[in-house]
């Protein structure tokens, strides 16, 4: 596996749940257990990016590196790209996208993440499981996405895909969708173009980011993970949820 770098990007405003990454979780701040995780993985640095001095001076007391941004991102990806420029990174650097509401995100998976840019075809990198339950297949909230045969994406959606038009139907669908985790790993010169292309129209009828680089004929490598990581956070109910599921590894 190549040597490669992770970035946390934390932002404090949060609709559902504000100051989401210094919410406690078990005594700590969220965002601390997402560092332990990618402090915890190969990367040979993990930094946490933020436009916040309260999101600053808390990473800063716990120990990490941080890079302050501008406020004006739309997005992890461009909050990202311009750490790779405030840092000089060469277009050749690779970068795993760990977000800040991801505490339980296993460290082996963000090395899997990062491997499956080893190969040079392939633009970006993610991770997506196999569906839990039809429940999770037609919740909106949890992204599909369907692979061809080599594992790159063709297409992420909420809604359900492939679309079962028979109730017999069902099962196959489930069988050929995934559930995309929100993971990424990509190189500089990837990303910088990336934040240079205007988003697509499909990334903004379904308002996921992923698709800019779909449309712009870019490679997404699916890997499917060695362990199924944990929920990420949105509300209190995941608070509580990952506080007892963090506490029986302790």
């Amino acid at each position: 596996m190549s040597d490669y770098v992770v970035v946390i990007p934390a932002r404090y405003t949060s609709i559902r749940l504000p100051g989401k990454p210094l919410r406690e979780i078990n005594g700590k701040p969220m965002l601390e257990h997402v560092w332990q995780r990618g402090t915890e993985s190969d990367a040979d640095a993990v930094i946490i990016a933020t436009d916040d001095e309260r999101i600053a001076d808390a990473a800063e007391a716990f120990g990490a590196s941080i890079c302050m941004t501008g406020n004006q991102h739309r997005s992890g990806t461009e909050r990202i790209a311009e750490v790779a420029d405030l840092l000089d990174w060469d277009d050749a650097t690779v970068v795993v996208n760990l977000q800040g509401d991801e505490p339980t995100m296993p460290p082996a998976l963000i090395n899997q993440c990062a491997a499956l840019l080893d190969d040079e075809s392939v633009d970006l990198s993610t991770l997506a499981s196999p569906l839990a339950s039809r429940e999770d297949f037609e919740n909106p909230n949890v992204v599909k996405v369907v692979v061809d045969n080599r594992g790159d994406a063709l297409y992420f959606s909420r809604a359900m895909i492939p679309y079962p038009r028979f109730e017999d139907d069902l099962s196959k669908a489930m069988d050929a969708a995934l559930h995309h985790h929100g993971i990424y790993g990509y190189r500089c010169g990837v990303l910088r173009q990336l934040v240079a292309a205007e988003p697509s129209k499909l990334e903004l009828t379904e308002q996921l980011e992923q698709l800019r680089a779909l449309s712009l004929g870019m490679t997404i490598r699916v890997g499917r993970p060695l362990q199924r990581p944990g929920r990420g956070v949105d509300t209190e109910e995941d608070l509580v949820a990952i506080a007892a599921e963090l506490g029986q590894h302790t």
